[in-house]
């Protein structure tokens, strides 16, 4: 009897495993847009982004899917954060060391980027007046095609990459 409790109770707690793994993989293979993390060095400031990675699925992102003159969350789902643990020069302007939301003005020649002080929101809720610091940056043609937005911390700054485009925005050491 006690034998058959206990497999019994073995067997429930095998199905209970094989319910929960399988429920758990579906989710990540239904994440549309899924969470990512960029780090590296720029001078003596650790840079990290923290963004969801739309795919392009055959659309034309920028100009229709990402509207020219509008704000964009720069990401999906959640804001994008970039977080500096000093301060820097953002394309020549001064950001203290901290965790922003990161938006952006996509344009054909130029785009304009921003570092929002409220970092814990949904991508939606932008609000202008909580920006710390806004520059602009060039856009250029990438070498490859991303068919997901990617973001890269090099010595010189951050890159955003998405489709056939690429935005550097150049990040030095506060002076």
């Amino acid at each position: 009897m006690k034998n058959l409790r206990f497999l019994n109770a073995l067997v429930m707690l095998f199905i209970g495993i094989m319910v929960s793994s399988t429920a758990c993989a579906q989710d990540a293979k239904q994440k549309a847009s899924p969470p990512a993390t960029a780090s590296g060095k720029v001078g003596d400031a650790t840079i990290t982004i923290n963004y969801s990675s739309p795919s392009v699925k055959g659309r034309t992102v920028w100009g229709e899917l990402v509207p020219y003159g509008k704000v964009w969350r720069a990401g999906a789902n959640e804001a994008t954060t970039v977080t500096t643990d000093r301060d820097v020069m953002v394309e020549g302007q001064k950001l203290p060391a901290g965790t922003y939301s990161f938006y952006a003005i996509p344009g054909e020649d130029e785009w304009t980027v921003i570092f929002n002080k409220t970092a814990k929101q949904w991508g939606t809720q932008y609000d202008e007046k909580q920006d710390a610091l806004r520059v602009t940056a060039k856009p250029r043609q990438a070498d490859t095609m991303n068919e997901r937005l990617v973001y890269d911390v090099t010595n010189e700054g951050i890159v955003l990459r998405w489709e056939n485009l690429e935005v550097p925005v150049m990040i030095q050491a506060a002076k």
